[in-house]
């Protein structure tokens, strides 16, 4: 079984998208979703975006990326985009490293309804990538 750890700061938004398409992508992963520095929920757009397109992450909370450093993992993947964002570096065992970024759907501002738009333009980009990676693996 291929297990996959899913690496951002906050563990709120982008990172916990990829975790829950790459569960619905395919069962038989084993995917974990961290971050350096976990919010204290998942951001409740995330959830609203996710809901849309019948993926359930309202149960999951951010969780701190050490609890994961002793494991060993196939894939590490960051998803912070690095132009504006330090990625968390993971000094555990791992096979493959790989970053994928995205811009932080958090960080937007506007309307409900722009904030919205952009949340479902990060999701999206997720499930495309995401779905590019599961097939390569």
């Amino acid at each position: 079984m291929t297990k996959i750890l899913i690496l951002c700061t906050g563990n709120s938004c982008r990172s916990q998208m990829a975790e829950g398409f790459l569960k619905s992508l395919d069962s038989n992963l084993t995917v974990e979703s961290a971050g350096t520095e976990p919010a204290t929920q998942v951001n409740p757009n995330a959830v609203k975006v996710m809901a849309e397109v019948g993926i359930d992450i309202s149960k999951n909370k951010p969780k701190l990326v050490d609890q994961f450093i002793n494991q060993g993992w196939d894939y590490v993947i960051t998803v912070c985009d690095n132009a504006k964002v330090t990625c968390p570096a993971f000094l555990g065992k791992v096979k493959h490293r790989l970053h994928i970024g995205f811009e932080d759907p958090a960080k937007a501002t506007g309307t409900p309804d722009e904030v919205t738009e952009i949340f479902r333009k990060v999701r999206d980009e997720i499930k495309e990538k995401f779905s590019e990676f599961i097939k390569g693996i």
